[in-house]
């Protein structure tokens, strides 16, 4: 045997074991035609529905879920010629402002370009002031490219530039760059610290206190970490408001099934658009100071406010103000970023996060998790810089700058005024205030024919609504269930980022659509 082997290695070729009978071999060589395939004895899959990680499947997503799966359906069907009773699709379903048509802030997209490609430096056709900025970033670049990675917790001089921002925001108020992390979008922030948040099990499992009507992100990453929901109510009879005895009502009754440490608030509203007074906050501090609570502030729509008496107020600002016992003591995340307010530059996934009062070695542990996804986009970084640094007065750019963000807020402002006041016309449609951020959230009356027929078709009646929506009139918007609402309540989230003659024309298609459908299941 060891002569045979010998003998085959001479003559270049493999020495062969013993055969097992019925054993297929392959070989690299073996032609197409000689390697019989039979096609129905395919093996079972490792990954299926039922072997998944049943975190991820009990995951939900209504801003992207089957209503725009749908939408998408009738868009190819559009292309290819299929006739519908409408033109195109209008995606009101998600706060996507350049999508919407909306055009970018012209500084903001000189200093990326000029960061992305540096040779540009050189042109008469750039401001000196957005050189400036585009020097300054890239210097804190590896090899002063944007196409180095970054410290986990982001470029150092964005981050003092975002803490310079805050105490200009907040009066005075400091902030440590320290603090500050740079994160993909403020998404990636959220679900980073409600990661480092969650532990336990049974009784002892974190509980997470969300608003309903909630952003679907809080609901998906808390299914995701397996951990509990906590449900408080904002008052729509008054607004939206958030009530503090909800609030004592909702943790008392969480206390029986789980440990609730953690309390995220969305102000300005999103879906509902209120903006909370100086007052409710105070409140709230208050509340999460005596209960012990992680305070999470979600405040990317601080620049949009728009209802006459209304005025952002920075939870870290309150915080502050209200003493060292609270100041020193709460311990508050607090979320912004580039998708919102007048730059709408969601494609850049640019956000930070800044942590108060966290345990030193926490911090550490905090700073690890970042540093797994290595670091947040670099062009989001640099564009996140020029939202909290934009050209100030006597700069090149000041004057072109001011007047974009004023016409693009001031444009917002019209169309939300516009979008309540069309919606409250409507039978069967109550819209409250858009005080804030960039959505309707109006409330329907859905007949009991209707909410039967959507029973027969396994749907939640306000999707049912939406569904019908879409497929007679074009227009994709979010059914409430998808945000939560009180049992016996319907909604649907619109947004108002579409240009007002085309917003109008939106109101008016959903108004018609409306009375046909009360006219039809009445």
């Amino acid at each position: 045997m060891a002569l045979r082997c010998a003998a085959s290695l001479a003559a270049g070729r493999r020495p062969r074991g013993p055969r097992r009978e019925g054993a297929v071999r392959w070989s690299s060589a073996a032609k197409p035609s000689a390697v019989k395939i039979n096609e129905k004895a395919s093996r079972e899959k490792i990954l299926t529905l039922e072997s998944m990680n049943p975190q991820v499947k009990a995951v939900e997503y209504a801003v992207r879920g089957p209503i725009v799966l749908k939408a998408g359906e009738i868009e190819k069907e559009l292309r290819k010629g299929i006739k519908k009773p409408f033109t195109e699709v209008i995606k009101a379903n998600i706060g996507d402002a350049h999508a919407m048509g909306q055009r970018p802030i012209t500084f903001l997209r000189q200093v990326v370009a000029l960061c992305t490609y540096p040779n540009l430096l050189d042109s008469p056709s750039f401001p000196e002031d957005a050189k400036e900025r585009a020097r300054r970033i890239l210097q804190g670049c590896g090899g002063n490219s944007l196409g180095s990675y970054t410290a986990s917790q982001g470029i150092n001089c964005i981050r003092e530039d975002v803490a310079s921002y805050i105490e200009r925001r907040d009066g005075g108020v400091p902030a440590d760059p320290d603090n500050i992390y740079l994160t993909t979008g403020a998404s990636d922030g959220i679900s980073a610290i409600l990661k480092i948040l969650v532990s336990g099990g049974g009784k002892s499992r974190t509980g997470v206190m969300i608003p309903i009507p909630q952003y679907p992100l809080y609901s998906a990453a808390i299914s995701e970490l397996d951990a509990i929901q906590v449900n408080y109510y904002l008052d729509e009879e008054n607004c939206w408001a958030l009530n503090v005895n909800e609030l004592r009502r909702a943790l008392s009754e969480a206390k029986a099934y789980c440990n609730p440490k953690v309390l995220c608030i969305i102000n300005p509203g999103n879906p509902t658009g209120q903006v909370q007074n100086r007052k409710c906050i105070e409140d709230v501090i208050h509340f999460a100071w005596e209960e012990k609570l992680f305070l999470l502030a979600d405040e990317v729509y601080q620049d949009n406010v728009y209802s006459e008496g209304c005025q952002f107020h920075s939870f870290k600002k309150i915080l502050y103000e209200m003493g060292p016992e609270y100041y020193n003591n709460v311990e508050l995340a607090s979320f912004h970023s580039t998708s919102k307010g007048y730059m709408g530059e969601c494609g850049y996934r640019g956000g930070y996060m800044e942590v108060i009062n966290l345990h030193p070695e926490i911090k550490g542990q905090l700073v690890k998790l970042l540093s797994v996804r290595l670091c947040p986009p670099v062009s989001g970084q640099a564009a996140m810089d020029i939202v909290v640094n934009p050209p100030v007065p006597g700069e090149e750019s000041y004057a072109q700058f001011i007047k974009e963000k004023e016409s693009v807020l001031n444009n917002l402002a019209k169309k939300a005024k516009l979008t309540e006041d069309m919606f409250n016309k409507i039978p069967g449609i109550h819209c409250n205030p858009l005080q804030g951020a960039m959505y309707a959230f109006p409330r329907i009356f859905i007949p009991s024919k209707a909410i039967e027929e959507a029973k027969a078709h396994k749907m939640a009646p306000d999707m049912f609504y939406c569904m019908k929506l879409l497929e007679e009139t074009g227009i994709c918007v979010v059914p409430g269930s998808g945000f939560g609402q009180r049992e016996g309540t319907y909604h649907f989230r619109m947004t108002i980022l579409p240009p007002v003659e085309k917003l109008k024309i939106l109101l008016e298609k959903v108004k018609d659509f409306h009375i046909k459908f009360l006219e039809k299941y009445a």
